[in-house]
Parts: C-alpha cells; structure tokens; sequence
C-alpha cells in the first residue's frame, strides 16, 4: 500500500460493508483492497459507532419530547384539580397557590393555566401585600378590639364610628368589607313570636302609650326583669331605664323574683337620679309590680305607674330590647357556674360598657352617658 494515499468516506464505507454485509473477513479485504488490516479495524470501529450514535440521539431526542408532552398533559389535568378552589379568586391568591406549588409544578404552566404574567408572580414574591393590604391587616387589628369590646354585639356601622372617633380614616363600606371577610358580624339574638294585644291592667293603665321618647331625662321610666341561668339555679335581674338617654338607672339581682327585686332596683334609681318632678314608671302586669308594697314606694317618692297590657310585651318594647343585648353580649348560650359569677359579669356590662360606652342609634350613636353629658351640657349654655 502507497504511503499517504487517501480514501473518501464513500470508499471507507463501501470497504467496511464488504466485512459486515458481504461477510468477507478483515484479511481477505485487506488483500484485495490492498489496505492494512489495522485501517480496516478502524474504519469498522468508526462506522459502527457513528449509526449508534445517531440512533442514541433520535431516540433520546424523542423520549425528551415524550417525556416534555406527558408532563405537560400531567399539569394540565393536576393543577387545575388542586387549584380548581383558587380559579375565580384574586392575583394574590393565585400568587400564593403557585409559590405554594412551585415544586411540584412547573410556574410557566400554572400562570398559563391562571391566566397571569410570570413578572406578575416573582413582582409578588418581593412584595407579597399590596399597600391596601398592609392597611387593612392594620385595621382588622382595630376593628377586633372593638369587635370584642362590644361582645360582638356591634355590626359595622358601630365599628366604623368607633374607628371614626379613635381618629382613624376609612370608610364604613371598607369596615363592613374587612368584617365581612374574616366572619365578623353582629350576633343575633333570640327570635321573637308576635303576640297580641291583651287587657289593660286593674292597677294602672297603659299611661305610656309606646311613647318610648321623652323630651328630658328623668320623665319615664321602664322597668322589667329576666333572669340568668346558673349551675346554682335561676339569677334574677331586674333593671329600670330612663327613656331619654336608654341608661340604666337603677338594678337589683337576686336568687328570687319577688316584690324586693324591683323595689331595691327602683329604689337605686331614686338614689341616683333624685327626681324633682313627677316621674312615670312603666312595667308589665307582673305580680311584682302590682304587690302593696312596690306601689306605696312609688306613692311615696312621687312615681306615677304605668303597665303594658297582657301579654304584649311591645309595650315595654326598649327594656325587651335591653335584655335582648345582654343575652346577645353575655348570657346567650351560657350557664355560670355560681350566681357571683354572673353577677359579677353582668355589673361589668351595665356599668362598664353599657351606660359609658354603648352606642345607641336612639342617642345618635353615642352611649347614654355621653348623650346625657351634652344635653346638661347644653342646659348651661343657654
């Protein structure tokens, strides 16, 4: 063989054939050929190797493509099963589900699948909550003392005053929006069958008139009693308010529902306001109310008796509304475990939250104290 002499790839291959196809032997080519045998093992090796290769390749490409293909359909039919509760909610809700998920998805396939930018998502991660956000976690804080403050008996309109005059800047549709998405609402209380009118009482008559307004303090006042439920038994509660401002003028708890009950609870009352005038106390046909006794106090310190007819409790509707906060506040679904007990929570409602701090929409959305303050207040002006 001539030194230096060159062959062409078709020739290479041609050689190689005759060994692997025809099923000459390597020495026989060699001779013919008039080519080492050592190039020939060469040629073959590199030959060989070459179509491996490519095939390697193509199948491998392929296999990726599959691979690529099925993972895609995976997503699409996983995510959407995962994420189907986050669809219809806000960016920053998504936002959440696909940091949540990043693992295990990929994030091109869930911001496709939730219709976002991928900016949108990784702007997010550096800022997950927007300023509003910030303000609103800020405020909800407010709003649950208030929240609690008021036994939960406050709705939004209360809350939002109460944030109006604590110097904050909001609106009351926002409030009710805050409360409204962490479930926070005004508790009802207990529902109420209609009754109708019944007889006028033989001890007084119905001298009041639901006439629930009265021009100045100490011109009505209405008087009833309920009762707190106890692992020791019943706690009877009576109370009296005045109509002009819904404050508590006077109250009295007892084991028993007696004649005493409302005496030392209108005696309180005569305590505190020192009536100068003529006052109307008006209650049910209750045997409390018509005993001896309780009508010589109310002669005795110029009280004028009023009664509801029977079975009307609208007649003493604004003490039934009063005893329906306390039990929406306190004692709804409750039972204290000694009467101390329950008086003792019940002081701290009246005397602490309610006449100080109860807004009223009576009051123009001031607590009875406050509402009583600026009418002296406006008596020494003039």
């Amino acid at each position: 063989m001539s030194k230096g002499k060159r062959y062409t790839q078709e020739f290479k291959i041609e050689a190689v054939k005759q060994i692997t196809e025809r099923g000459y032997s390597v020495a026989e080519v060699s001779e013919r050929l008039d080519i080492c045998t050592k190039t020939l093992y060469h040629w073959r090796s590199q030959l060989s190797e070459k179509p491996k290769q490519t095939k390697s390749s193509d199948e491998q490409l392929r296999i990726a493509k599959l691979e690529a293909e099925l993972k895609r359909v995976t997503e699409e039919r996983d995510i959407p099963k995962k994420g189907r509760k986050v669809l219809c909610q806000q960016p920053r809700v998504k936002y959440a589900f696909i940091r949540e998920h990043q693992n295990e998805f990929s994030i091109v396939a869930m911001c496709k699948l939730f219709k976002l930018h991928r900016s949108g998502f990784y702007a997010w991660l550096k800022k997950p909550l927007s300023d509003r956000a910030i303000e609103d976690n800020r405020l909800l804080k407010l709003i649950r003392e208030f929240y609690v403050a008021s036994g939960g008996t406050y709705g939004s309109p209360w809350i939002h005053a109460d944030l109006r005059e604590a110097g904050e800047q909001c609106s009351v549709n926002r409030v009710a929006k805050i409360m409204r998405q962490h479930k926070l609402k005004a508790q009802i209380g207990y529902k109420r069958r209609h009754i109708k009118g019944g007889k006028t009482s033989r001890i007084a008559d119905n001298l009041l008139a639901r006439q629930f307004n009265p021009p100045a303090p100490n011109q009505t006042w209405v008087s009833d009693i309920t009762y707190v439920r106890t692992y020791e038994g019943f706690l009877y509660v009576a109370t009296v308010m005045d109509l002009f401002s819904r404050r508590i003028v006077g109250w009295s708890m007892d084991k028993n529902m007696d004649k005493h009950l409302v005496i030392k609870a209108l005696l309180m009352a005569v305590y505190q306001r020192q009536p100068k005038a003529d006052v109307m106390v008006h209650s049910d046909q209750g045997s409390q109310y018509g005993s001896a006794d309780y009508l010589a106090f109310m002669k005795e310190h110029n009280l004028v008796p009023s009664m509801s007819r029977a079975g009307n409790c609208h007649d003493n509707a604004v003490a039934e509304s009063f005893f329906a906060t306390i039990k929406k506040r306190i004692v709804k679904r409750k039972i204290y475990s000694t009467r101390e007990d329950a008086k003792a929570e019940i002081f701290n409602f009246i005397e602490m939250f309610y006449n100080p701090k109860k807004r009223h929409s009576h009051t123009g959305g001031v607590s009875p104290a406050k509402f009583e303050e600026a009418y002296f207040s406006e008596l020494e002006t003039v």
